[in-house]
């Protein structure tokens, strides 16, 4: 059965294959019909400028940035693609709830918590901070960021939400002149935008969440729109000047990219992702421009560089202010691509044009509704280095401390001691009994326990939260590689009936082998770390 790496690999050859030499288009904000390509292709892309975010968030957000790097803290992790270990060129960081962990590409991250009110990360105050005050500010200030994205990022949806409803019924059978007044219908759009917003604040007022999908065909199950908070963010740091193996963007010609064409991964499904993009050294403050804007921009310059050349002389040739114009459009190319940008496709889609939208410091972008699902990104490398803080719904049903402790304390129910003897048995010798406890013993070793002392534990020189639980997980661990040497002794012991014998032995077996295996893979990850 092929992995899912092997399954996208098969497909980008098919796609380079069908491609040949040909390149698909794609558009940038100079280009006619960028706007309307975003409108029908990429509806879940929201762009928010600088300007959108609260006073001094930006300048908090940028020195807890500028903190984690002057720190350390952002670190290249070696992650596994297509059976071989690379390291990442982005330097990177995981912040956010205590206790969560981020996994990817067989790495899992394990997070710096963000110091908000209340959730210090420390149930005892007489225990020292697992962060020095510098980290817990910076830490905190993306926790405000995020607050923010979680608030906005519903904002939006709902209001191109609403705009989209508006254009349908536009564009529907009950439009003015055929059946309705106009009157009629702003009366019915008022109406369904107030009840919408009135239960969008009863939501507010339940805590469900910061965000829905946009198109109604993609709206999320109750029990998903529910979970939608963000509860991580990745810090991700990037220096051109430092990668010097930059790929190619393959399929559309968009110049290099930091970061390879992907989907999100281990999030909530249907969930949104926001990012906040910041380059350094500063870029010079833009005036705030709306999306609609962004098309127009180079239109406009084109036209005032024309009409200064009309009011120079009726002598200006038609060739010479053509080749005004194409300089003009070239010299907004070469702005763009100087700047960093986020590419968007189609996933596996020949036909559909890409999109590659220019980030200036400060902006944001959100991706809403399924588009993670149905469409790829990527980075595409400007000239200055870059941050990213990627805030984002993750899986918890099996990534958070909480989860494995209970998974633990489930292995170890089965563990007997006598408190005279001072020995230890196994209470259940059921065949299903021992192989669930066999299949928590590898998930603690190989997702956790090897994943934290192969890169997490790297941040504990920064953040000593994971320290203690992680003692004790590999306490926890000991007691149940105890507990497989006392299944190998019932097996061995000729007293045991032969045929629970044979079941407990294929049990053991398979477990052994299988964890054998695992860990020759981990001590050559080892070799290469």
């Amino acid at each position: 059965m092929c992995s899912d790496w092997e399954v996208m690999h098969m497909k980008r050859r098919r796609l380079i294959q069908e491609l040949g030499e040909q390149r698909i288009p794609y558009l940038s904000p100079a280009d006619p019909g960028f706007q309307e390509l975003w409108d029908s292709s990429y509806a879940g892309l929201a762009l928010r400028q600088s300007s959108a975010l609260p006073d001094g968030l930006h300048e908090r957000v940028q020195s807890a940035l500028i903190t984690l790097q002057r720190r350390g803290c952002l670190l290249r992790d070696l992650v596994r693609v297509r059976d071989r270990d690379v390291f990442t060129a982005v330097s990177r960081a995981l912040v956010g709830q205590p206790g969560y962990t981020y996994r990817y590409l067989d790495t899992r991250l394990f997070t710096i918590p963000w110091h908000c009110e209340g959730e210090e990360g420390q149930k005892d105050e007489k225990e020292k901070p697992c962060c020095d005050s510098d980290l817990r500010d910076a830490c905190k200030a993306l926790w405000e960021l995020n607050q923010f994205f979680c608030s906005d990022v519903k904002q939006q949806t709902n209001a191109r939400g609403v705009k989209r409803s508006r254009s349908d019924t536009e564009n529907s059978e009950d439009t003015p002149g055929e059946g309705m007044c106009e009157e009629s219908v702003k009366d019915r759009l008022l109406e369904e935008k107030q009840e919408k917003e009135k239960k969008e604040e009863e939501e507010e007022d339940s805590g469900q969440g910061c965000s829905h999908s946009s198109p109604p065909s993609s709206t999320p199950p109750p029990d998903v729109a529910g979970l939608v908070q963000f509860n991580i963010t990745i810090i991700n740091y990037m220096d051109p000047s430092a990668m010097t193996q930059l790929k190619e963007e393959p399929y559309y010609g968009m110049g290099k990219m930091a970061v390879g064409w992907h989907h999100d991964e281990d999030l909530v499904p249907l969930s949104p992702v926001a990012v906040y993009s910041y380059s350094c050294p500063a870029e010079p403050k833009k005036e705030e421009v709306t999306e609609k804007d962004v098309e127009g921009q180079s239109k406009e310059k084109v036209k005032e560089k024309e009409t200064e050349t009309e009011g120079e002389g009726e002598g200006t040739s038609k060739e010479e202010l053509k080749e005004e114009r194409e300089g003009l459009e070239k010299e907004e190319v070469q702005k763009e691509k100087a700047c960093w940008r986020v590419g968007l496709k189609v996933a596996w889609d020949i036909h559909t044009p890409g999109l590659a939208l220019p980030l200036q410091s400060g902006d944001c972008y959100y991706m809403t509704a399924d588009l993670n699902r149905t469409h790829q990104h990527c980075v595409l490398a400007g000239e200055t280095a870059r941050f990213s803080s990627t805030h984002r719904v993750v899986q918890c049903c099996t990534g958070t401390l909480d989860y494995i402790k209970k998974r633990c304390s489930e292995a170890l129910e089965n563990l007997h001691t006598d408190p005279e003897k001072n020995t230890k048995s196994l209470k259940s010798l059921l065949p299903s009994a021992l192989q669930r406890i066999e299949d928590i013993h590898s998930e603690v070793e190989f997702e956790w326990l090897r994943q934290y002392w192969f890169q997490g534990r790297r941040y504990a020189r920064f953040c000593s939260w994971w320290t203690k639980p992680m003692e004790q997980m590999e306490k926890d661990w000991k007691e149940m590689e105890r507990m497989t040497q006392l299944l190998l002794d019932v097996v061995e012991d000729e007293n045991t009936a032969q045929e629970n014998r044979r079941e407990m032995a294929d049990v053991l077996l398979n477990a052994l082998t299988d964890r054998q295996q695992h860990r020759q893979t981990w001590r050559d990850r080892y070799l290469l770390s």
